[in-house]
């Protein structure tokens, strides 16, 4: 049987010491011009430290006006690199394998903050959006693959693209929010298209030097099932894709279609036929019991989030007997001693009913 502490290995890239993924949480401590902070330097390596067997950054903006939150890591342009440079360097002497995520708000970017209209690829007047152009959309592309090329030379293992949680390239996919009439939108052949370029534009800039993540999530946001695990077949039969992060809010949450009403999201997706691409999954694993679980389902990599803000070692104390981790609510001092800054402590009590304690 599996156990948390097997290594994984990847086409390409170096194996992770370890079962188990940071997830790429937000945190809103970065500067406002998008270059790495002391703060945020501190709360990665710290993971990466506690025995993490591969590290995620939060995600990164690829563009300016796809900046999603106050705070967030920039990896847009070269006065990003030295800060990169700094924290790959860091990460990879821990033994960690270290991934930047690359990101792109969309409709999601907030206004005030990028100083512009949000961008998406249909207009929406819900949130006052307007559609890219099939120029502008070309660029997107164009720069994902830059922002790629910068972790690459920073010294990054690999990058995520973010294809989850109703951002850019989800809005791409989304039936709902996708009516272009170019060749970006219609089949989903076309919803997808954007997903496929980048990965094929990475693969062409960045050679087999540079592992490539996507993470996906199935539902909300106009995402079908059925239509999630055609884009996951086709990322595993195109060759170009070391890992895919399945992002299911609650990885023991039964489908919400007819068509999978009887088995959790976990199974629909570790069942797929994936080659020699890895699996992890995300959604509310935090007991050990939970973490050997999911592997138990034939998953690759147990991605752990708001218990890896309560643990910066929890894989240190994994396979310790008895081990029981801390649960919300949790005073600013625990997180403090955590690695959390102000702004992030901030951040997790606005924004997470019940984690902070008053």
């Amino acid at each position: 049987m599996p156990t948390p502490f097997d290594a994984v290995t990847f086409t390409r890239g170096p194996a992770m010491s370890n079962r188990l993924m940071l997830a790429p949480l937000t945190n809103q401590q970065s500067h406002a011009d998008g270059t790495l902070s002391d703060e945020e330097h501190h709360w990665l390596t710290l993971r990466a430290q506690g025995g993490f067997g591969l590290t995620m950054t939060c995600a990164a903006h690829v563009q300016a006006v796809g900046q999603g939150f106050a705070g967030q890591l920039g990896i847009f342009g070269d006065q990003h690199l030295a800060g990169l440079t700094r924290l790959a360097t860091d990460l990879v002497a821990t033994g960690t394998v270290a991934y930047v995520q690359l990101h792109h708000a969309g409709n999601r970017a907030p206004a005030a903050l990028v100083g512009t209209d949000p961008v998406c690829p249909s207009d929406d007047p819900d949130t006052g959006a307007r559609a890219l152009t099939t120029a502008e959309t070309e660029q997107v592309v164009a720069d994902f693959v830059a922002a790629a090329g910068r972790a690459q030379r920073a010294g990054f293992h690999g990058v995520e693209l973010h294809g989850a949680h109703g951002y850019l390239i989800c809005q791409f996919l989304s039936a709902d929010l996708n009516r272009r009439t170019d060749r970006y939108g219609g089949s989903l052949d076309n919803r997808s298209r954007l997903l496929f370029e980048i990965v094929d534009g990475i693969r062409a800039e960045c050679g087999d030097d540079l592992a490539v993540a996507v993470r996906l999530s199935p539902e909300r946001f106009g995402m079908q099932i059925d239509e999630v695990c055609e884009v996951y077949g086709r990322l595993v039969d195109c060759g170009k894709v070391d890992l895919i992060d399945m992002s299911l809010w609650d990885v023991d949450r039964r489908a919400g279609d007819d068509a999978h009403h009887d088995r959790t999201l976990t199974e629909v997706f570790s069942e797929l036929p994936r080659g020699t691409v890895r699996l992890g999954v995300a959604g509310k694993i935090h007991d050990p019991s939970d973490v050997q679980r999911v592997l138990d389902h034939d998953v690759d990599v147990a991605v752990l989030g708001r218990v890896a803000i309560l643990h910066h070692d929890y894989p240190r104390h994994l396979g310790e007997p008895g081990f029981v981790p801390r649960r919300p609510p949790v005073d600013r001092g625990v997180l403090a001693a955590e690695g959390l800054s102000p702004a992030f402590i901030e951040y997790m009590a606005g924004n997470f009913t019940g984690f902070v304690s008053a």
